[in-house]
């Protein structure tokens, strides 16, 4: 299938979720018709039947509506019965779904007991050891046939018992047959995903789902993206799981599923979403809520088409632009602040040093905007403001229309360096088009006039592109939400998918009711959830489970103490090996059990030490990133 124009959704520009097949998991229905389902995963051993119970019991309570257990061992996949027995007798109906790494025999013994079975392609029938083969294409079809015979007794049961499954392709485990092949790309996790669903075709399934899960929100969208792409063009419509694995904790776990989910959900993708945070799991299930109730309440009107060329829905790079003001790729998107009344330049990250200069922390703003034109738009008042900030102020030396603004860089004001900063709504630009098209040095701050913000900034954006306009795009978003959590997950559903897709240039929150400390905390933490600007450590931390072989909660908040000042540093917080050094596939460290108390530290995906008491394991983190040159110390 050739990508050109490829379809992945119904309409770019009208947000229509895309009806799949239904899928009978008990008695929830997953795609056709059916509401977008909420899931989530006990953290207890399975083998411990009185707390998986409880956390069954206390997620279902919370509107859960799918809940999966780990199932690594055929002893674990048995005492499924006794937690469904137990699950039942307590009066709830909730679908329970196994969770199978490994072990096709307890995936067989588990799909006789729940309603639900998950497989993951990447390690069901293959054993990853990170090597590179080359395959002919009679020794390929061999390997698939050996994947077929290990497989087909499942699909057989699942036929037979009614039991539905999840072909569920991660990104860090994808096999050393699929990665030999096709290599690391979003296309090979979708041929690992269609391997077995072709399996299960041919021998008359269709009860399944896919997932195409990541931990890097750029390489999870696109995944997803080519895999409806593909069904659309062969005419299969099985149901979306959707998720960013691995996404942590807090407002960083809670922004990076939101960009990722978000951008899929606003598209029309997307039938059951799991938020996979490194919490209680219970906590999980009012962010999915939330982001849920976002999305269709911005499913309205259709915004105008253009010609979509120009777009490639499945790679990342940025539009091509004239640098405006230091505002335009390759510089990272720009993060615009506002000075309220009551606020000074420290809330924007700014502060004196020495009571003359000036210091800014890692997520000061960019540029700050202000109506008081007389404070920081005056030349005679520079040494007010930070110098290493651009000032937006109200006053317009434009003819445009009144209400523009004016964007000066101080310091380059008296050699005439200044550019012009347009700010108009989605409609407004249309109706000016061949105006804004003869200005040369200027930068665009577009605000959406409709409820379905990506899809309005998607067409604007695209608008300019067709007609070769290339000033510089910020995005300008607001909302009446008076919750910072709220905020941040509306906003990150939103923006997120315009910057996966290199869109834009910079981002502007606005808010009457949150602080601008929130608000450029929130704006830092979208673009380095789209990776396009890495302002703080990134913690690639998996949500806990059974397999988990330490407190993950307790243990990522104790790095996290320790490695928090390691700008741009990305490290990996794995409670098992089936999360290992795959999933955290583009960690600079990594923090993985491999036994009880036991700990293996990676180097990437190297081993570097293995079979550490937990208890020294985190100072011994430290003493691997001091050994490879990546350690800073903490600023006084």
């Amino acid at each position: 299938m050739s990508l050109n124009n490829a379809k992945f959704c119904l309409d770019l520009f009208e947000p229509q979720r895309w009806q799949t097949r239904e899928v009978n998991v008990g008695e929830v229905g997953i795609g056709g018709a059916n509401p977008i389902r909420i899931q989530s995963m006990t953290t207890a051993d399975t083998l411990n039947t009185e707390a998986s119970v409880r956390e069954c019991i206390a997620l279902a309570e919370a509107g859960c509506e799918l809940i999966r257990l780990t199932a690594p061992s055929k002893k674990d996949a048995e005492n499924l019965r006794e937690i469904k027995r137990q699950f039942r007798a307590a009066g709830f109906n909730t679908p329970l779904v196994a969770d199978i790494h490994f072990t096709p025999n307890a995936a067989e013994i588990a799909a006789r007991i729940v309603e639900k079975v998950r497989i993951n392609p990447g390690n069901y029938a293959d054993k990853k050891k990170f090597e590179s083969h080359e395959y002919t294409d009679d020794a390929y079809r061999a390997e698939l046939d050996r994947i077929r015979e290990k497989f087909t007794p499942l699909v057989h049961i699942c036929r037979e018992e009614g039991t539905a499954m999840r072909i569920g392709t991660n990104h860090g485990s994808l096999s050393d047959r699929i990665l030999s092949r096709y290599g690391d790309t979003a296309e090979g996790m979708v041929e690992s995903a269609f391997e077995f669903a072709r399996i299960a075709r041919d021998e008359g399934y269709h009860n399944f789902v896919f997932s195409m899960k990541a931990s890097n929100t750029q390489v999870m969208v696109h995944a997803y993206r080519l895999l409806a792409a593909r069904m659309m063009d062969m005419g299969w419509d099985y149901p979306l799981h959707l998720g960013v694995t691995e996404a942590g904790d807090g407002e960083d776990g809670r922004i990076k599923s939101a960009v990722g989910i978000g951008a899929l959900l606003n598209d029309g993708l997307g039938d059951t979403i799991r938020v996979s945070l490194t919490e209680d799991a219970i906590r999980e299930i009012p962010v999915a809520q939330s982001l849920v109730r976002h999305i269709e309440k911005t499913r309205t009107q259709r915004v105008e088409e253009v010609d979509t060329e120009l777009y490639d829905p499945f790679g990342f790079s940025r539009r091509n632009v004239h640098l405006a003001a230091g505002i335009g790729a390759p510089i990272a998107p720009r993060v615009l602040g506002e000075l309220g009344a009551t606020e000074s330049f420290a809330d924007l990250g700014y502060k004196r040093v020495d009571g003359e200069n000036w210091a800014s922390d890692d997520q000061a703003v960019d540029i700050v905007y202000t109506a008081d034109s007389e404070v920081v738009t005056d030349a005679e008042h520079a040494d007010q403001v930070p110098t290493s900030c651009a000032v937006l102020s109200s006053r317009s030396d434009l003819n445009l229309r009144s209400g523009d603004l004016l964007l000066r860089k101080l310091g380059l004001e008296r050699a005439g360096n200044h550019a012009s900063a347009i700010r108009l709504t989605t409609s407004e630009l249309v109706e000016h088009l061949d105006e804004v098209t003869h200005i040369k040095n200027g930068v665009l701050i577009l605000r959406a006039d409709r409820a379905n913000y990506m899809q309005d900034m998607r067409a604007a954006v695209l608008l300019l592109s067709n007609r070769a306009i290339k000033l510089p795009v910020v995005f300008e978003w607001s909302t009446t939400s008076q919750n910072s959590d709220e905020f941040a997950l509306e906003a990150a559903a939103d923006v997120g998918g315009l910057f996966l897709d290199g869109l834009g240039d910079g981002l502007w929150l606005r808010s009457e009711h949150l602080p601008s400390a929130t608000l450029r905390r929130i704006a830092f933490g979208i673009l380095q959830a789209a990776r396009l600007r890495i302002t703080k450590t990134e913690y690639i931390a998996c949500p806990s489970c059974g397999r988990t072989l330490f407190d993950l909660q307790e243990t990522t908040a104790k790095i996290r103490a320790k490695t928090g000042h390691l700008k741009g540093l990305k490290i990996g917080v794995m409670g098992c090996i089936v999360n290992g050094p795959g999933e955290m596939a583009d960690a600079d460290y990594g923090y993985v059990g491999t036994g009880p108390g036991k700990i293996t530290l990676y180097k990437g995906q190297e081993v570097v030490r293995k079979n550490i008491a937990s208890a020294e394991a985190v100072d011994a983190l430290e003493q691997l990133i001091r050994e490879h040159g990546d350690w800073v110390e903490v600023e006084a």
